[in-house]
């Protein structure tokens, strides 16, 4: 495995670690998710590239599209619940009660 790997799956793993054990606030759970979709759009950008192919281009801009939607989406979100809730916290948040 070569450290340009290594790197990849240590991004996207460590994003998903913190995704998973710091949720007190929608900002951490959203930069963790763009941390994915960074590592996710690199990764993607780079493989054509290692494997001498360009039928693959159009993959990573439309990963980075995706990715942009859910980062709008993300912050409309994050505005919301502290418009309504006062604060960005995530266990003031429950969606049963919506």
């Amino acid at each position: 495995m070569s450290i340009m790997h290594l790197s990849f799956y240590s991004a996207f793993t460590l994003s998903c670690l913190g995704l998973a054990f710091h949720r007190t606030h929608l900002v951490s759970a959203l930069l963790c998710l763009e941390s994915m979709m960074l590592s996710l759009y690199v990764a993607l950008s780079i493989w054509p590239v290692e494997n001498y192919t360009t039928s693959s281009t159009l993959i990573p801009l439309l990963m980075l599209a995706f990715s942009a939607c859910e980062a709008g989406t993300g912050l409309a979100a994050l505005v919301a619940s502290s418009r309504t809730h006062g604060s960005d916290h995530l266990h003031n948040l429950n969606l049963l009660q919506c």
